[in-house]
């Protein structure tokens, strides 16, 4: 693992490559254009200074033969100063002033600077001496010529390099300061990355090691880490509940078996010790025990087949109302003798769907069987069966003693009762509602219910009308 690097590492590292990769192509950029300009102002910049030193050399002229020489003489000093090497004839050509003549040392010399300063810049420079030959007219009359020598094809003094130079030394500094602030701002964005992730690390590290109340407090404004946070937090809740309703099922099952058990063990160890006798009575009570539990056992076989990966549902076409409609008829003494008004209503239109018609009987059934159960003499049960627009809808209403809002989000758990006290009296395994999801859910439809305590509950169970591409069956 020494090869792996740390995502703060990572981010860092990438704000400061980015950095430098802008800041290398602006300066890039920047020193090819702005130069090119500059060669381009330099350029022209010797051209008018040439044509101004020309004017003024030719409003010298004062008469045929006539030049004031020692203002000849000054502007070409000045000019030399300033790189230029006038030589300025009369219009039959005698040279009236030539700085080689005045200073040709000074003259060499300057063309050596400027030699070694274009050197400095362009190491591979291929310039020299270059003269550029003006006519000289004064009131639109050629009085003579000027011949204008320097560095060429062009050239930067110190001031020009001076300013190159320093532009460069800019360039640089903001380079380094963007460095800087791109690795400060990369360090203080990775930790605010890394920081929230490291924490979920931590804490799906003790999840993994059970400890299930373990929840992620770090807040974030960025979406996904926010997400990311969220999501832990609901597996560590789905675990945590999903931890004590194991326990509880261990709880409800070593109930469930242990009452009937006890009660039949009570009754053979009193017959057996002589003080019941063996007659029909105490055997029937021991056999009806025996019958609970093998009920029990069966459902929770129906259960483990319901849930399983391999479970094969016998798709046909059929109408669930009429279904229904079979069903709620063999529940009508049942529910009269309960004194509990039962009524179905399906319908002018048929409610066709593709399920295995056993198994959805199950659905039906058990629901019934629940809302009886739960329902007191003088109440009401209410089926409706209708089809929608990609299936059909199945709701389920009565007037029981409903369901508290914390236990709503357990109801289809296997042996979850909502009563604390698992009253005998209701009867069941607290297996039924857990098959009705199962078998639901293997048809890749949905159950859900609504309660109030004392005032009912609803049931709606959806089952599409055709499967998936992802049907198991």
């Amino acid at each position: 693992m020494n090869d792996v690097i740390s995502l703060r590492w990572k981010l860092s590292l990438s704000y400061v490559l980015v950095a430098i990769s802008v800041v290398c192509l602006v300066s890039l950029a920047a020193n090819f254009l702005l130069e090119r300009q500059f060669r381009d102002y330099v350029k022209e910049r010797q051209e008018e200074r040439n044509r101004q030193t020309v004017a003024l050399l030719a409003r010298q002229y004062q008469a045929p033969g006539v030049w004031k020489e020692t203002t000849v003489q000054a502007i070409g000093i000045n000019a030399l100063e300033q790189g230029m090497i006038v030589k300025v004839r009369d219009a039959g050509g005698e040279v009236i002033w030539d700085a080689t003549r005045h200073n040709n040392g000074l003259c060499q010399q300057m063309l050596s600077h400027m030699a070694r300063n274009m050197s400095s810049r362009y190491p591979n420079w291929n310039g020299g001496y270059t003269v550029a030959r003006y006519s000289a007219k004064n009131q639109f009359q050629t009085v003579g010529s000027v011949e204008i020598g320097y560095y060429g094809p062009f050239f930067y003094t110190d001031t020009d390099l001076a300013f190159i130079n320093t532009l460069n030394r800019i360039l640089l500094g903001v380079t380094v300061c963007t460095l800087l602030v791109a690795l400060v701002v990369g360090v203080a964005m990775a930790r605010s990355v890394s920081a929230p992730i490291s924490r979920v690390i931590e804490t799906t590290g003790r999840i993994a090691e059970g400890r299930y109340e373990q929840r992620v407090e770090h807040r974030t404004d960025i979406k996904e880490l926010h997400q990311l946070t969220g999501a832990i937090n609901g597996l560590a809740d789905s675990l945590q509940k999903q931890e004590l309703l194991r326990k509880r099922l261990s709880a409800d099952v070593a109930h469930e078996l242990r009452t009937p058990l006890a009660t039949v063990q009570s009754h053979l160890e009193a017959m057996i010790d002589g003080i019941w006798a063996a007659d029909p009575s105490r055997l029937k009570s021991c056999h009806e025990e025996i019958l609970r539990l093998s009920r029990m056992v069966q459902d929770l076989h129906k259960l483990s087949k319901y849930e399983g990966e391999d479970l094969k549902l016998e798709r046909t076409r059929f109408d669930l109302g009429e279904l229904a409609r079979a069903i709620v008829l063999n529940f009508e003494h049942e529910f009269k003798n309960k004194s509990v008004a039962l009524e179905l209503r399906t319908g002018p239109i048929p409610a066709p769907v593709l399920a295995d018609r056993d198994k959805l009987s199950q659905v039906l059934v058990n629901l019934l069987a629940n809302a009886l159960k739960f329902t007191p003499a003088g109440g009401r049960v209410e089926m409706v069966i209708a089809p929608q627009q990609r299936g059909v809808q199945m709701v389920l209403r009565d007037t029981g003693i409903g369901i508290a809002a914390a236990d709503l989000p357990n109801i289809f758990e296997r042996f979850y009762r909502a009563d604390p006290s698992r009253n005998r009296l209701s009867g069941g395994s607290g297996i039924g509602l857990a098959i009705v999801k199962a078998i639901v859910d293997a048809h890749q439809g949905t159950v859900t219910v609504e309660s109030q305590p004392g005032r009912g509950s609803t049931f709606t169970v959806f089952i599409p009308a055709a499967p998936s591409p992802q049907d198991r069956e």
